[in-house]
């Protein structure tokens, strides 16, 4: 299919066409800059084993709102856990066994399946040194993955991308929703938000009438019709298709053509994948069913993504927590169910890691509204077909004079975790992406 474009075929028809090597001087200067940087990076073997379509992918799901781990992944057997949490504390009769001392909330059916079929490893006590209960400072030291008494620009998947992913795609990372999260942000620009691929185009800020073209979408357009002179189709792709950012870039001008292909290559592949690829399996019709509908098709259509970024909100429980978190839950573990079966049928399963953060945890002892208030260490999942199953980490000590001010002491640092992916699934080096060494988690 012409619009699955392969880019190891495109950047070697660039490289060694005619066009590319005799007519360059005729061509604007971006993309003279741009043969210039596949010349530079064509003896770069890490940015084709990043970029290819066999490549292993990472699916990053963001619990918003601090989720409450203890009643995630319930010391059922604790006596400390009943009494603190007279009222919304899950009974051993409720919860979906995993050991004789830790279950599932009863709602987590999909993940009880993936456990029992060995697609699921749960981190326990994940959290962090000197933990911050702001919303906002915690998940930014989450998606940064810095200490809490300092304040990073980047993100870590976006290091990840300039440290690994020169050369990529745009495509590289997609988050699905409208913003770029933290994360993604990196030296040079990577990656691209999706909220709804039917509405992901160039669009002006003053619509075109009935009949008219959006003359933005054709001026963007019209930049690289001179790119389609000489391509074929069987290369993998035109001139114009080419993505990603050049190394050696130039004046502004450069960087706003360099963007505008980027842009145009990326909508036209999302729309077009989303368009004609079709889902095997049913998902839940929420929000996070939808995005991993979405990632699912789009991993089938062939889209060279190393990381998708997807996130559920609502875990901010202070109030009737009960109810809240049974809905949550219920979709999340259906949802990723779906998503495993539906990624299975596609035959890339084996290749696909899904990992679940939230940016704190709560309090052990409920609040007078029958919710809980923001706290600290909290679980994590980490599934697929290759995980290490089971129960990872070690669970907090509950009893109250082994608390700090209330709250879980962790015993895994998130970045450990981050570490075990970074290392052991992306196949890439930890410490210049963390900004020092951690201990990976075991993790496949």
């Amino acid at each position: 299919m012409s619009n699955q474009l392969s880019l190891k075929t495109r950047r070697e028809f660039l490289r060694t066409t005619v066009l590319g090597s005799a007519l360059s001087w005729t061509l604007p200067t971006f993309l003279a800059n741009t043969f210039s940087a596949l010349h530079a990076e064509a003896a770069d073997k890490a940015t084709q084993i990043v970029t290819g379509r066999d490549a292993q992918i990472l699916v990053v799901l963001q619990m918003a709102g601090g989720n409450d781990g203890l009643n995630t992944v319930v010391p059922y057997a604790n006596d400390f856990y009943h009494k603190a949490r007279p009222r919304i504390g899950l009974k051993p009769d409720d919860v979906l066994k995993l050991s004789d001392s830790i279950g599932l909330h009863p709602a987590l059916t999909g993940f009880k399946a993936l456990f029992d079929a060995g697609q699921l490893g749960v981190v326990q006590g994940v959290g962090y040194p000197n933990p911050n209960r702001s919303h906002f400072r915690s998940t930014d030291i989450w998606m940064t993955a810095s200490d809490s008494n300092k304040y990073e620009k980047h993100g870590w998947l976006g290091r990840y991308f300039d440290a690994n992913c020169a050369g990529c795609d745009p495509t590289v990372g997609v988050a699905v929703g409208r913003q770029m999260p933290l994360a993604f942000a990196g030296e040079k620009a990577k990656g691209i938000a999706v909220d709804n691929p039917a509405n992901y185009r160039f669009m002006s800020d003053t619509p075109a009438m009935a009949g008219e073209k959006d003359t933005t979408e054709e001026s963007y357009r019209k930049l690289n019709m001179i790119e389609t002179a000489g391509a074929d189709d069987n290369s993998g792709g035109t001139i114009g298709a080419i993505s990603g950012a050049a190394r050696s870039t130039g004046s502004p001008l450069d960087f706003i053509e360099r963007t505008a292909l980027d842009a145009q290559v990326s909508s036209d592949e999302v729309r077009a994948i989303a368009s004609k690829v079709e889902n095997h399996v049913s998902y839940p019709a929420s929000q996070l069913g939808n995005s991993l509908k979405l990632v699912a098709k789009l991993i089938g259509g062939g889209l060279p993504t190393r990381v998708f970024y997807v996130s559920q909100g609502g875990y901010d429980t202070h109030t009737n927590q009960t109810g809240t978190q049974e809905r949550l839950f219920k979709d999340l573990g259906d949802s990723v169910k779906a998503f495993t079966d539906d990624l299975k049928a596609q035959g890339n399963m084996e290749r696909v890691l899904v990992m679940t953060f939230s940016e704190f945890g709560r309090r052990v002892a409920e609040n007078a509204n029958q919710g809980t208030d923001h706290g600290a260490a909290s679980s994590m999942f980490i599934v697929g077909h290759k995980v290490k199953a089971g129960l990872l980490g070690e669970y907090p000590s509950l009893d109250p004079s082994d608390l700090f001010q209330g709250d879980l002491k962790f015993k895994v640092d998130f970045r450990s975790v981050y570490a075990g992916v970074l290392e052991e699934w992306l196949k890439t080096r930890s410490e210049p992406v963390l900004g020092r060494k951690f201990q990976p988690l075991p993790i496949v």
